[in-house]
């Protein structure tokens, strides 16, 4: 660093025990720094998909078309919209989202329309797309504070990566046993609620 006058080393060691673990510049008031893997997930009524993880600091916007290619080759066809955070809102994305027919989530880039009655209606859609969206925030929160994604304790990348998987899946096996037995209760007062 010296000689070269930089003040970056790519693939720096932070941890000696967790060589793989990068440090990840994140901007937030508690902890400007975060050290783990960094995700990219997507949420399907209510079941959590990991699309992405990577120990190195990577832009999530690149993803949003091949989580969109993943979703069909799930469900065997395009969502109908696609709700995001604004840093998905690149011209790429928006093209390819235009091509497929899929909505992505609003504000649309550039200059807000004169007419005050459009300019309404696209602030309205935009908070209606900010509401579809907090569910995935929460499942992140969910996955730390009870699944304990934020304690992930291995030494090694791909136990680590294991570790992180298996909470995604304990979380989707929750869900789905929540609606089984919802389902199981329903059935058993059919029977009740007809007299």
């Amino acid at each position: 660093m010296y000689d070269h006058r930089e003040y970056k080393i790519e693939n720096r060691i932070v941890s000696i025990s967790q060589h793989h673990v990068r440090p990840i510049k994140r901007g937030k008031a508690n902890a400007s720094t975060e050290f783990g893997a960094k995700l990219s997930a997507s949420l399907v009524d209510g079941y959590c998909f990991l699309d992405r993880l990577d120990w190195n600091n990577f832009n999530e916007s690149v993803d949003l078309i091949e989580q969109i290619h993943s979703y069909k080759s799930r469900f065997r066809f395009y969502p109908s919209s696609v709700h995001a955070d604004q840093i998905y809102r690149n011209r790429k994305n928006i093209k390819f989202c235009k091509e497929h027919g899929i909505r992505l989530s609003e504000p649309p880039l550039g200059r807000p329309p004169k007419d005050l009655s459009k300019r309404a209606a696209s602030r309205k859609v935009a908070r209606q797309d900010e509401i579809d969206r907090i569910p995935i925030e929460g499942k992140f929160g969910q996955a730390k504070r009870r699944f304990s994604l934020s304690r992930i304790m291995c030494k090694l990348a791909k136990t680590s990566e294991t570790a992180i998987a298996v909470v995604f899946l304990v979380m989707n096996l929750e869900k789905w046993l929540k609606v089984l037995l919802l389902n199981f209760f329903a059935r058993l007062t059919m029977p009740f609620l007809a007299y």
